[in-house]
């Protein structure tokens, strides 16, 4: 599966907003993919680091139109934790010389409000 069919859609809601300050994020996601391929997808398209991703099957709603009575879909949720602080590191290379690696990551998604 490509990161596009993994993610489907942001989930904006009041409780989703409250853990954006800590590098949650909440997302609808395909019912077959794993938390493996929902951290590469996230990673992938938004240019963030993921430290965690909790899944959960959402059930459907009981609907009712009229006389007969219907039923929502069954959907998976993500809540994706990513690193709100990239920092650079630093480590030994060849010859006990002091290599710096610089974070291209972002610390926030800033296409999640604009959905």
């Amino acid at each position: 599966m490509t990161p596009e069919e993994i993610i489907v859609k942001p989930i904006i809601t009041e409780k989703s907003n409250d853990g954006l300050q800590e590098g949650k994020y909440t997302f609808k996601v395909n019912k077959k993919a794993t938390k493996i391929e929902i951290a590469k997808a996230v990673e992938k398209l938004f240019n963030v680091k993921v430290l965690k991703v909790n899944t959960m099957n959402v059930k459907g709603k009981k609907k009712r139109v009229g006389y007969s009575i219907g039923k929502t879909s069954d959907w998976k949720k993500a809540i994706v934790t990513i690193d709100t602080n990239p920092e650079e590191t630093t480590y030994l290379g060849k010859g006990g010389k002091e290599v710096k690696t610089s974070k291209k990551y972002k610390d926030s998604i800033d296409e999640f409000m604009g959905a």
